[in-house]
């Protein structure tokens, strides 16, 4: 252990280029440093620094040595690292940002996951807003898209496609549009995005040729879909949202060949930051227990 001590004060001086600022690093005294490393020289039978009253520079021979020893302890740093995951308790806040529709996605499982993980304490964003992930301290967002941010890891949760539907009852008194550009005589119910104020677009194999109705709007989900199992009109809405009530008959799709448009949620966490155990367990657990398909 005494070699294994002697590289990590080596790796920390080099690194932040004196004995004092290693020793802050390490929370030992800069005497202790410099002994450490004389030590590993004495070993090595070689000098690996040359040391003047201002600064540290490697020789040819601790340059050699240097290059090697950094890849050693950043294995180790990782190693522990590594059993700290697995070992620790996962507890504390973690701060959870998702689209309003994502309630639908995390409330099926959400009481699994606290009856599994009872100190980790949640706080949940229900919003359409781009969150700024690192500015905002935020932990973990899941969003729908593709992704470039460099600074994010991402974890692939699936994906959704959407669906037209209606109640039987609705269906049985102003009957079933045969295409698309029937939806002018329905009553459609539409969402507004409260973010940016813009209606939600409905997507089809061809354009409509006529504007959709817009005598129905909401920026709530649960009403929009309470709406149409009321027999108020006709859905465009992500499959997940309504896996329950179609299920249940409450709601049944139309114009299925029609019909396009979807997409895909990822988890996004920092990637400079150290993955703790109640962010790692909530990615885990989330991944496997997500409502949407492959």
């Amino acid at each position: 252990m005494e070699s294994l001590s002697g590289l990590t004060a080596l790796v920390k001086a080099v690194e932040t280029g004196s004995f004092i600022a290693a020793s802050e690093r390490l929370g030992v005294s800069a005497s202790a440093i410099g002994k450490s490393i004389a030590r590993l020289e004495n070993s090595l039978g070689v000098s690996l620094l040359n040391r003047s009253t201002r600064s540290i520079s490697l020789t040819d021979e601790g340059a050699l040595f240097y290059e090697r020893a950094r890849r050693i302890v950043a294995e180790i740093d990782e190693a522990q690292h590594e059993l700290l995951r697995v070992t620790e308790k996962p507890s504390g806040r973690l701060r959870i940002s998702l689209p309003a529709i994502g309630y639908r996605l995390l409330m099926p499982v959400l009481p699994q996951f606290i009856a599994s993980y009872q100190d980790i304490e949640l706080d949940l964003d229900f919003s359409d807003r781009l969150v700024d992930v690192i500015a905002e301290g935020v932990d973990v967002v899941v969003r729908s898209g593709s992704f470039t941010d460099s600074q994010l890891k991402t974890r692939r949760l699936g994906s959704y496609r959407f669906l037209l539907v209606a109640s039987p009852a609705y269906l049985a008194r102003s009957g079933a549009p045969q295409q698309p550009d029937e939806l002018n005589e329905h009553a459609c119910l539409r969402y507004r995005f409260s973010a940016t104020g813009l209606l939600q677009s409905w997507q089809f194999s061809q354009p409509l040729r006529r504007p959709l109705p817009e005598k129905l709007v909401f920026t709530n989900l649960e009403a929009q879909i309470a709406a149409a199992v009321s027999g108020l009109g006709l859905l465009y809405v992500p499959d997940f949202a309504v896996a329950g009530e179609i299920a249940r008959g409450e709601l049944v799709t139309v114009l299925d060949n029609s019909v396009s448009g979807g997409g895909q949620f990822s988890l996004l966490w920092p990637g400079n930051r150290h993955l703790l155990p109640k962010l790692r367990v909530f990615i885990d657990f989330f991944s496997q227990h997500h409502l949407l398909g492959a």
